[in-house]
């Protein structure tokens, strides 16, 4: 059986890849003529080039697949033209979709984020059935993955066989971009975390994330979300887990976000006007730090079986990957 990934070259992408070859599937991978190719460094995958924004390529790419795993996004906190989101994230993703329907792909799994998932105003868990609120969606990034999701449950309403897997914060080795979280443990790494903000997040080993991937391809409901995650942390306690790694000193000053969200604004004026480059305290990050983004993960554990490596060991294994290549 012949099965198509796009996002093949990014963190859960080649983990998804990686995974699907250790079942015995052929695994062919759309990449643009400009990706870095070095996850799929010694991998017996066929590349087909090609780019969301082209039918003709997407239609050469699906030719015998018989599934489709939909993980490429624009996924970075900051862009110098923000309308790159939406036409790779919304636009992109209709195209490919609707060229799936054109030639009869049987089944598809749509990686969305964490980020369209709502959290409750009144604390708690956030899940599936969890709505959002615009005050949620900081970013460029989240806006148009909100809005590709949406487009993708009315597809799932007419009709098109597709599952929506909600990923939420990866760990692990191949993180080459790096993404933010990783880049957290990178910056950690190299002593610059001199001191915290007082918000949280759920980890989650990436080879779970690509195991999640399939069993929502074998098993999960059409038109269904899952959140594929594991262990809610405050950034306080993923930085006393990431000192007992590294034997770097976690730091012990928390910072109210008052006083973090101007040199926020600031820092990104400095990247749009100045430097054009990703700033060093991206203010979607800072935005969302005011909420404790913790997810109820039951039901992909209950219906997809989903894996729940104990975080410890993924972060373990990013820090080793990210040393091992240079990275701190």
């Amino acid at each position: 059986m012949m099965v198509l990934v796009t996002g093949s070259t990014g963190f859960i992408g080649s983990a998804v890849v990686r995974a699907l070859l250790g079942t015995g599937v052929r695994v062919r991978v759309l990449v643009r003529p400009t990706s870095d190719l070095q996850n799929l460094q010694g991998l017996e995958v066929e590349q087909v080039s090609g780019d969301l924004l082209d039918p003709p390529s997407l239609r050469k790419a699906l030719a015998d697949c018989r599934h489709l795993y939909h993980v490429a996004a624009h996924y970075t906190l900051w862009d110098r033209d923000p309308s790159v989101f939406y036409r790779v994230n919304v636009e992109g993703t209709k195209r490919l979709l609707g060229a799936a329907q054109e030639v009869g792909v049987e089944r598809i799994v749509y990686t969305s984020t964490i980020g369209t998932i709502g959290l409750p105003h009144d604390g708690g868990v956030g899940t599936e059935e969890t709505p959002i609120s615009p005050s949620q969606m900081a970013g460029d990034y989240k806006q148009s993955k909100y809005l590709a999701e949406l487009e993708v449950l009315k597809l799932a309403r007419a009709g098109l066989p597709v599952v929506i897997v909600n990923p939420s914060a990866p760990v692990g080795e191949y993180d080459v971009k790096p993404t933010p979280t990783g880049q957290i443990i990178v910056d950690f790494m190299k002593g610059r975390m001199w001191a915290y903000l007082d918000t949280g997040m759920n980890l989650v080993d990436v080879e779970d994330v690509a195991i999640g991937h399939l069993r929502a391809m074998e098993r999960g409901r059409l038109g269904e979300r899952y959140i594929l995650g594991n262990c809610n942390v405050t950034l306080r306690q993923l930085f006393t887990m990431l000192s007992g790694i590294t034997g770097v000193k976690a730091p012990l000053v928390k910072l109210p976000q008052k006083v973090v969200l101007p040199l926020a604004y600031l820092n990104t004026w400095i990247a749009d006007f100045i430097t054009h480059h990703p700033p060093r305290i991206p203010l979607e990050g800072v935005r969302m730090a005011k909420y404790l983004m913790h997810y109820d993960c039951s039901k992909a554990r209950r219906e997809l079986d989903l894996p729940q490596t104990p975080v410890e060991v993924a972060l373990e294994k990013a820090v080793g990957w990210f040393r091992d290549h240079g990275y701190a």
